[in-house]
Order: C-alpha cells, then structure tokens, then sequence
C-alpha cells in the first residue's frame, strides 16, 4: 500500500512539473522560435515525396543482405 502511495505521488508530481520545465525553456530563448519550429509550422506539401523516398532508401537497404554462400536456386543441405 505504502509503494502504491509514492507512485502515484512520483507521477502526480511529474505531472505537475513537466509542462513548467518546457514553458520556461522557451522564454529562457526569449521567445523566439527556432529554424525547426518555424519549417515544422510551414508544413510543406512536398513531406509527402520525402517520405516516398525514405521508404525507397530503407527499400535498397534489403538489397544488401548477404546472399547464399553457392549460386544455386535452392541451397541445398547435402554436399
């Protein structure tokens, strides 16, 4: 029961102080918005033609898996 009480608390208390840390990081920057925030807010329509060519480049990555050691079409477990 005791360990029950001070998770709850840890997360209450996590909860509290969580949105204040970010608050006060962005006034430390003095309200300025970064060059990522700002591109993040411009929300191109090209994000979809980056992502179709991220999912080709993950897509050539397969073809470097090493093959079977003989050139036959079905490796076969008898020498």
């Amino acid at each position: 029961m005791r360990t029950h009480r001070r998770i709850v608390a840890l997360l209450f208390g996590t909860i509290l102080l969580a949105p204040p840390s970010a608050a006060a990081a962005q006034q430390e920057r003095g309200g300025v918005r970064t060059e990522t925030q700002e591109r993040a807010a411009a929300k191109s329509d090209m994000g979809w033609l980056w992502n179709l060519i991220g999912l080709v480049g993950l897509l050539g990555v397969l073809g470097m898996r090493k093959g079977h050691d003989e050139d036959s079409y079905h490796p076969s477990p008898l020498d």
